[in-house]
């Protein structure tokens, strides 16, 4: 059962009652951004909560224990002032969503109802739909260091240790979603931005990142292809950046960047091959279980 302000339960406690619900958003950016249900414009808190955002809260989930609660609220791009390029660049993903319960006639007497982050965002072509993921959510993140073959690291992290180069570009050619072609990269081996992370910095899509899927050299002309759509087409001139890709595996980190000594992970480590391959009854010291080094 939820406690109220002495002052919102004797409102509400009354036979009218001037409520509405207002939220607020920040982003990983910093940017705030507030939203009501009310037909006019309500401030608090150094907020501006805008009216006719559009915006829609259906209905939430609350469990007992660790399980992550959350809802959905609903919208329309025009009318909330989001973009769906935007949201398509990810400025929202993970964003903080406070709730209110309002007392409109006077702001000061209001409730905190829920705190929670933007979760999966679903769009259409005027309208979008964001799960609203409660503070439970964060037992279902990994913490801690994990025993796996490939590296834990990020490429150029501090872990890592390696000071990735970023390659310029601009596009020549382009489907207008996903593939690119371009010249300026024609010093660099085929592959060599497969898994590379690329951002544009000029054009309609700037500041939109997206990882490489595959990195192909021709006869001096480079194709790359995106993993995720652009959120607007992609033009000819449109310059962008990319840095190089690793798969994470120690024999890219020693051959490719020469940074074997950083590596992050257990390549050593049996798999679940060597496990199940069990012990030859016939000869118990033969194979890979004779106590021996697997590596020699």
């Amino acid at each position: 059962m939820r406690n109220l302000p002495s002052a919102l339960a004797a409102h509400v406690a009354g036979e009218a009652t001037t409520l509405c619900r207002c939220w607020s958003l920040t982003r990983r950016d910093g940017a705030v951004l507030g939203f009501t249900d009310h037909d006019r414009d309500l401030a608090f808190d150094g907020i501006l909560f805008q009216a006719r955002s559009g915006l829609e809260a259906a209905e939430a989930t609350t469990e007992l224990g660790f399980a992550t609660g959350g809802g959905e609220v609903l919208g329309a791009f025009a009318a909330s002032g989001l973009s769906e390029a935007e949201l398509s660049r990810g400025l929202y993903d993970d964003a903080r969503v406070v709730l209110w319960l309002v007392n409109w006639a006077d702001p000061g007497q209001r409730a905190l109802l829920e705190t929670g982050f933007v979760g999966e965002i679903k769009r259409s072509d005027s309208t979008f739909s964001a799960e609203v993921r409660g503070l439970g959510k964060a037992f279902d993140e990994e913490k801690g260091g994990l025993y796996i073959a490939s590296c834990a690291a990020d490429l150029g992290d501090a872990r890592c240790g390696v000071s990735a180069a970023v390659a310029e570009g601009v596009v020549e050619a382009t489907d207008g979603r996903l593939a690119i072609t371009t010249a300026g990269l024609a010093g660099y081996s085929d592959g060599y931005f497969s898994g590379g992370r690329l951002v544009f910095t000029a054009g309609a899509n700037v500041g939109f990142a997206s990882e490489v899927k595959t990195h192909r050299t021709a006869d001096g002309v480079v194709t790359l292809q995106l993993w995720q759509a652009a959120p607007a087409p992609i033009a000819a001139g449109d310059a962008f950046t990319v840095t190089a890709g690793c798969d994470k595996s120690f024999a890219t980190c020693r051959s490719k960047f020469g940074n074997g000594i950083n590596f992050r992970g257990f390549p050593h480590l049996p798999g679940n091959d060597f496990i199940v391959g069990g012990v030859r009854p016939s000869d118990p010291g033969a194979g890979p279980f004779d106590g021996g080094s697997l590596f020699r």
